[in-house]
């Protein structure tokens, strides 16, 4: 979607985010085409192992790749507990080739608590999990640009003794759109650090402060941002989601309040903002669910101060919808909220 840039800030990117089943990777293809002929940027995925929802992103993000046109693809996010650096180079450096360049991997660190259901598919954390995580996550990023990681020796076919080994295949331009999943301001200004992307969810650790959600994800952002200055990377880029569906008629509202019913007060044009327990078992706080036509939406999104210095925003679509029902709210926040958006914010 673009506009002609203002002087005041640059025109955001708008994209969506969606969990694809493995029963139906024909809809979520079909999901990605409507995206890409409704004009979105970016589509991402969620990655869930040990459920029925994508394992191994890659494979169909490639799909979606060769049934579009301009869509870039992502992953919101790739958990680095499960992965091997060197292997997770090869695959995002493949990945990208075959999609043309539009590949915007956005990685994170998994899930934070009970992990001894996943110790016999993928192994025991050795260490530290964050240590852990830290170390596939700079070893990646030193496979991707490029380190020598070893020498040829004679058993090397074609190849002369003594040649340096890198990690193959390269896929130029591949680095600077790797992005990291962060809800901390550590985590977020370690990202900025490293010249990553940031990509910020509807979820933010609770801190005890009594602080809102909104708050707390702003002062990741400004980390990222401050970080990202300092390490000579410039503003960086924040993708920031939101789970704020707009419905044109009450029988649209309908399908989805039976999906999400909790995220929706009784009355009209009233945004909810959860607290709770994050899955992994970490106490957080939540980004507030509207469901209301799409100049409410549109509304609820301009006075979020985060999606207000974001550089891309992303629609978050609930589980369980239907196909139908996932097209009209892709349209109806394409055509119906993206302009109010566009002219408020540039």
């Amino acid at each position: 979607m673009t506009a002609p840039a203002a002087e005041s800030r640059p025109v955001p990117r708008f994209g969506l985010v969606a969990q694809v089943d493995h029963a139906d990777l024909a809809g979520g293809i079909a999901l990605f085409e409507d995206a890409d002929r409704l004009g979105y940027d970016v589509g991402y995925v969620r990655v869930r192992h040990l459920q029925d929802a994508l394992s191994s992103p890659l494979p169909f993000l490639t799909a979606a790749a060769l049934h579009t046109e301009r869509i870039q693809v992502g992953t919101a996010v790739i958990p680095l507990r499960f992965e091997n650096a060197g292997r997770l180079a090869e695959d995002l450096a493949t990945t990208d080739l075959l999609t043309g360049g539009r590949l915007r991997p956005g990685l994170g660190s998994g899930y934070s608590a009970h992990d001894a259901i996943y110790t016999r598919a993928f192994g025991q954390v050795q260490g530290d999990r964050t240590e852990m995580v830290n170390r596939v996550l700079h070893d990646l990023l030193r496979f991707v640009d490029g380190e020598v990681v070893a020498g040829a020796d004679a058993h090397i076919e074609g190849v002369e003794p003594g040649t340096p080994l890198r990690i193959e295949p390269r896929a130029e331009g591949l680095r600077e759109r790797l992005a990291y999943g962060a809800a901390s301001p550590e985590r977020a200004a370690m990202a900025g650090s490293l010249g990553l992307g940031l990509q910020l969810a509807t979820m933010a650790p609770d801190d005890g402060s009594g602080r809102s959600f909104e708050v707390l994800q702003l002062e990741a952002l400004r980390a990222y941002r401050e970080a990202s200055r300092e390490a000579g990377h410039g503003d960086g880029h924040v993708m920031v989601s939101r789970q704020m569906l707009p419905m044109r008629t009450e029988e649209e509202l309908e399908q989805w309040v039976s999906l999400i019913p909790r995220e929706r007060a009784a009355a009209p044009a009233v945004a909810t903002e959860h607290a709770g327990v994050e899955i992994g078992g970490n106490p957080a706080v939540f980004s507030r669910v509207v469901l209301d036509d799409p100049m409410t939406v549109a509304h609820a999104l301009l006075s979020d101060a985060v999606v207000q210095e974001a550089d891309e925003i992303c629609l978050v679509l609930p589980f369980g919808a239907s196909a139908h029902a996932r097209h009209q709210v892709l349209e109806t926040f394409a055509t119906d909220v993206v302009p109010h958006l566009l002219t408020a914010i540039v």
